[in-house]
């Protein structure tokens, strides 16, 4: 079975790092996702979609990113529900994306100043692999001298 879910959009707040009663880091945001389509009067669509990470992903996602920025989201699609105590005969649904990885949009959306140092270079380019080393690899002049 595949449950994956990958999107990239803009946070709708400024992320909250909470902790568990045990220690562990959690935060809980909201991506607004543009749709690729317009509408009849020409204005994009959007979903909003909440997302939840944990441990090292939120304590990511907290110090990085702010208000308005670009992050791109791979996760879990899950289901839960709950009762309230209010109306003990209805009972709430929520659809939200477990994170799994959590990376930069690539703009500069969002007007958090803060003095945390820039993240690493190896976590900005994620997105792009390094290049590879061939050295152990020889060069192969015509189809024929392939050994297949």
């Amino acid at each position: 079975m595949i449950n994956k879910w990958i999107g990239m959009g803009r946070l709708t707040a400024d992320p909250e790092l909470r902790q568990t009663q045990s220690g562990v880091s959690s935060c809980n945001v909201t991506v607004a996702v543009q749709r690729d389509f317009t509408d009849g009067s020409g204005e994009r669509q959007s979903d909003f979609i909440n997302v939840v990470a944990w441990r090292q992903t939120a304590e990511f996602i907290c110090r990085y990113f702010s208000k308005g920025k670009m992050i791109g989201i791979e996760g879990a699609l899950r289901t839960r529900n709950y009762d309230d105590k209010r109306y003990p005969d209805v009972k709430h649904y929520v659809t939200e994306v477990l994170v799994d990885h959590a990376y930069f949009g690539g703009d500069s959306g969002g007007s958090k100043s803060s003095s945390a140092s820039p993240p690493p270079q190896h976590q900005a380019s994620a997105a792009t692999p390094a290049p590879a080393d061939l050295s152990d690899f020889e060069e192969v002049a015509s189809d024929s001298e392939l050994p297949f």
